[in-house]
């Protein structure tokens, strides 16, 4: 399958809210996402096949620390790489942006994006009790983004991914 990247625009909504409803238990509302692309600290990006869009993710940067806010991909295609070109699409746009520093939330049940994330450098740091109503949250970071170590575990992903 080829994957190409692109901003999110609202004309992607239709689509993106049919991904979101898949893939969350409590959905972002489509105006959620209408006010997410109006912040100028949110970039999002949308992975299409040339048919729909498969994926979608959001990154927040202030400062030296950036925040995966969402990364979601459409039953049916996950596992072939689509959440890992949307991750490294957000890490490196973090990167441009001096952060130096990634956060984000997981769901404690989703082992898929764990493993995901532990492969990008994220450790746990934490957990957030209830965060998502019935489950805890793992806090995972990913630290040091701007260094020439992170830059090899980027160079790695990228060398699988080809």
């Amino acid at each position: 399958m080829t994957v190409t990247l692109r901003p999110l625009a609202e004309q992607d909504l239709d689509a993106v809210m049919i991904v979101e409803e898949a893939s969350f238990v409590q959905p972002w509302s489509r105006r959620l996402f209408v006010d997410e692309l109006s912040q100028p600290s949110r970039r999002y990006v949308v992975a299409n096949d040339g048919e729909a869009v498969r994926g979608y993710g959001g990154i927040m940067v202030g400062g030296e620390e950036a925040t995966v806010v969402t990364l979601a991909v459409a039953p049916g295609y996950r596992e072939q790489g689509v959440a890992s070109l949307l991750l490294m699409n957000l890490v490196e746009r973090a990167r441009r942006q001096g952060a130096r520093h990634l956060t984000l939330e997981v769901r404690e049940s989703n082992q898929p994006a764990l493993e995901l994330y532990r492969k990008f450098g994220f450790e746990q740091a934490g957990k957030r009790k209830g965060y998502y109503t019935n489950e805890d949250a793992v806090v995972m970071w990913a630290v040091d983004i701007d260094s020439s170590e992170y830059e090899g575990t980027l160079d790695t992903i990228r060398k699988e991914a080809s």
